[in-house]
């Protein structure tokens, strides 16, 4: 525990970690900002000092894990050429549903509050699904330019297929249900198969 008075570097991420682990263990029931705080072992009033209020730290912590998978894809289009284009696009889909989004996406689901901050920062620009699309289908017309992918293939619409599935599957997975990885790897095997394009 950190001592009162003495700044703590890193807070907003330190928070977020936490809550991604609560999230992780425990599921979104569990998340509160009581148990945010114990697992990041600081000040229980620490989440209302960076955040207007527990909607607004859901909110950001949401936001922040979709910046970081739209940096992530945003890569993707430098790597056409490398592994196979099955591979790279199971990489950046399946990280959607990697550690706790499918919880993430339900915690977020329950609080309307942080709903319509995630949908209104998500219009004013900030990286989102949208984001990801677009870097998958840069990456796809990467591939085309080398003729990995078909020239007849529509990428623009592979990619709303893959991110499209990607949002699905999140939104209807929940903690401790089905594993919904091998479905994605399957639609994302028949999009990739030779002669589906």
């Amino acid at each position: 525990m950190s001592p009162r008075g003495v700044a703590i570097t890193g807070v907003r991420e330190r928070l977020f970690e936490a809550a991604e682990r609560v999230l992780a263990r425990e599921g979104p029931g569990a998340l509160t900002s009581r148990a945010v705080t114990s697992e990041a072992g600081c000040a229980k009033g620490l989440i209302h000092n960076h955040f207007a209020d527990f909607d607004d730290f859901v909110a950001q912590l949401v936001l922040h894990r979709f910046r970081q998978l739209a940096e992530e894809a945003a890569g993707l289009p430098a790597r056409a050429g490398e592994n196979t284009v099955t591979d790279n696009l199971n990489t950046i889909a399946l990280a959607l549903l990697d550690s706790s989004g499918p919880a993430l996406a339900s915690l977020a689901l329950t609080r309307p509050g942080a709903t319509t901050r995630i949908r209104d920062a998500w219009r004013d620009g900030a990286p989102g699904l949208g984001a990801i699309e677009a870097s998958v289908a840069a990456y796809l017309e990467a591939e085309q330019r080398l003729g990995r992918v078909p020239g007849t293939a529509d990428c623009a619409t592979l990619a709303l297929t893959v991110i499209g599935t990607a949002h699905h599957l999140l939104m209807t997975t929940w903690p401790g249900g089905p594993d919904p990885r091998e479905r994605l790897r399957h639609v994302i095997a028949s999009l990739t198969a030779p002669g589906s394009g």
